[in-house]
């Protein structure tokens, strides 16, 4: 039997309707005479409380509120891949052939191209018995994905009758099944999966090795873990989204899966065409064959922007469900905590801290909990890693979407006004920004890049931080009254910082870093800190020192070792030494 109701009341994105006609929460209803997509939040008996993901211009007290019986759910099926959808998995290019450049209310499109077939190759044979999670199907999603098909969690049995391997689309059976109550089931390519719900896994890993970035300033100081969370908090024009950009490019996830919520229409515009001309460094194909976008602007209405990153989540664990790794980039957890307050204000419950709800700190750490490297249901391994942007009102980090933030995420890179003014990118502040995965990697890099590694980050931390204490020195006496070996300190910060930390995202060489030659750079410049110190010691000014052009050398490493000449390094440790011996002989 359908339910329907009456609307009652309206406020924004929030309706009602009078009594309890047997609506269930989380329930997807269809609102109005074009069928504006809703979600039940809120049931007692008098009311039911329903956020709507379309502009509500237009409704009234007395249209229909229709229930569909089932949950706010997305498609899962081959398509995915290289799409642009909106919060609630709607296809932007499908939406623009119907409506233009702006999304008409009750605009109704399938959510993947049901006509599209398929190269299916079928996994399973008759009499197979089968369970959740096991890959029934693969297809060539793109030229860099294979789609394995999947049983749906809950959902097992034995195999009656299987398909010949040929091209279907997403709906056509594949698969029927007996399960262990005697039903007949049917499994096609697409599944569905509600978005606020975790899919299910067998084993959550500890967190034991990186996420490789390339970047620096990210695999060296401050690394994240694949199955990790980290935070980029900063104001505007501190570079999040070139930093994400960086990360979706270059990162070793298999998949990436950008949210773009609540972003500026024009920004959101730069990011689709930027992605678009992108081209994967790894295959040379276009970066779109393994990245999912998901665009909600602005001016898209604040229930589906509160949708966006469930939508992007569930996305990403279904692909981990495969055996990839996805990293997702959520460009901003600020937006989005925003909608929610807009939505709280309008249900009009009790105000936390500056306005936002008080389960702020819940809905984030729900989101960012369901980040992780796991064992899959079909004993594959996969994970999902989660990069939040963060846009502080002025730059505060002390407002509560950061701070809430900082609570729920291991790792934080705090980009820095004063860096990015200064032309110094990624702009991360040394000085603000952690990693809590140190202790967990550390394994790792000694087993992969070498014993020395962990050991050499912490001395090249050391000499930053120490640079910042003499610098609150300098600025109250000036440099000439520190101490020779303080004076070395800053110039060997000086060179950390423009030949180490600072790094040219269009430069070919200095792109992307990997750890071998980070660990060669930091070898190399922490001899040249060590032979100087030596020439410090024995009453050598730093001045003299400094005359020398090694320092410069050193810093331009970046640039003129490419990534593919490690065996140029041993010539610039036997630089450092002659420039020792050098001087060591106008001493004697």
């Amino acid at each position: 039997m359908n339910i329907t109701g009456n609307i009652y009341g309206i406020n924004g994105p929030i309706i009602y309707v009078k009594g309890n006609l047997g609506f269930k929460i989380s329930e997807m209803v269809l609102v109005g005479k074009d069928h504006l997509v809703g979600e039940v939040i809120g049931l007692t008996k008098e009311m039911t409380t329903i956020q709507v993901y379309e502009e509500t211009g237009g409704l009234k007290p007395g249209d229909t509120v229709e229930a569909t019986g089932d949950s706010v759910s997305v498609v899962l099926a081959p398509g995915i891949i290289g799409n642009i959808f909106d919060g609630i998995e709607r296809p932007l290019k499908e939406i623009s052939k119907k409506s233009g450049a702006f999304i008409s209310r009750g605009v109704s499109v399938d959510s993947l191209d049901t006509q599209k077939k398929w190269d299916v190759t079928m996994t399973v044979k008759n009499g197979d018995v089968i369970y959740p999670g096991t890959i029934i199907a693969t297809v060539p999603e793109t030229s860099a994905i294979v789609h394995r098909s999947m049983v749906p969690p809950g959902i097992s049995g034995t195999v009656e009758w299987v398909a010949k391997n040929g091209k279907y689309t997403i709906n056509d059976r594949l698969v029927t099944l007996r399960t262990d109550k005697g039903e007949v089931k049917e499994l096609s390519l697409a599944q569905k999966w509600p978005i606020r719900i975790p899919r299910p896994a067998a084993l959550r890993y500890a967190a034991d090795r990186p996420l490789i970035t390339g970047q620096r300033i990210l695999d060296t100081l401050f690394p994240i873990a694949k199955g990790g969370t980290a935070a980029i908090p900063g104001g505007f024009g501190t570079g999040k989204t070139m930093t994400q950009h960086q990360l979706a490019k270059w990162s070793d996830a298999d998949i990436i899966v950008y949210i773009g919520c609540g972003e500026r229409g024009n920004e959101m515009t730069e990011v689709l065409e930027d992605f678009s001309k992108l081209v994967d460094p790894k295959s040379g194909n276009p970066l779109l064959d393994r990245t999912t976008l998901i665009a909600n602007t602005s001016n898209m209405p604040v229930a589906a922007r509160e949708a966006s990153i469930y939508t992007g989540i569930t996305l990403a664990e279904y692909y981990r469900d495969m055996g990839y790794h996805v990293a997702i980039m959520a460009d901003s957890t600020s937006r989005w905590a925003e909608a929610l307050r807009e939505l709280s204000g309008r249900l009009e419950e009790m105000p936390a801290e500056e306005g936002f709800p008080a389960y702020l700190a819940s809905r984030l750490s729900a989101f960012y909990e369901r980040a992780g490297f796991m064992r899959n249901l079909n004993g594959t391994e996969g994970s999902v890693s989660i990069i939040g942007a963060v846009s502080p009102q002025g730059g505060d980090f002390s407002e509560p979407v950061t701070q809430n933030t900082k609570r729920f995420v291991r790792c934080f890179w705090a980009l820095d006004k004063s860096l990015a003014y200064a032309r110094h990118f990624p702009a991360i502040n040394w000085l603000n920004s952690y990693s809590e995965y140190i202790s967990d990697l550390s394994p790792w890099y000694t087993a992969n890049v070498g014993k020395e590694f962990i050991i050499m980050r912490n001395r090249i931390l050391a000499l930053l931080t120490t640079e910042n204490q003499l610098n609150e020195i300098v600025k109250l006496i000036g440099s000439d009254v520190l101490p020779d070996d303080q004076k070395l300190v800053l110039e060997i910060a000086r060179v950390i910082r423009l030949g180490f930390v600072q790094q040219n995202a269009y430069h070919p060489s200095d792109t992307y870093v990997p750890m071998e030659k980070q660990c060669k750079m930091m070898e190399v410049i922490l001899h040249l800190y060590d032979k100087s110190k030596q020439l410090v010691s024995i009453g050598m000014p730093v001045s003299l020192l400094k005359e020398d052009p090694i320092f410069d050398r050193i810093i331009s490493i970046k640039y003129d070792v490419a990534n593919d000449e490690l065996d140029k390094f041993p010539e610039y440790i036997k630089l450092i030494d002659e420039f020792y011996d050098r001087l060591m002989e106008k001493n004697a």
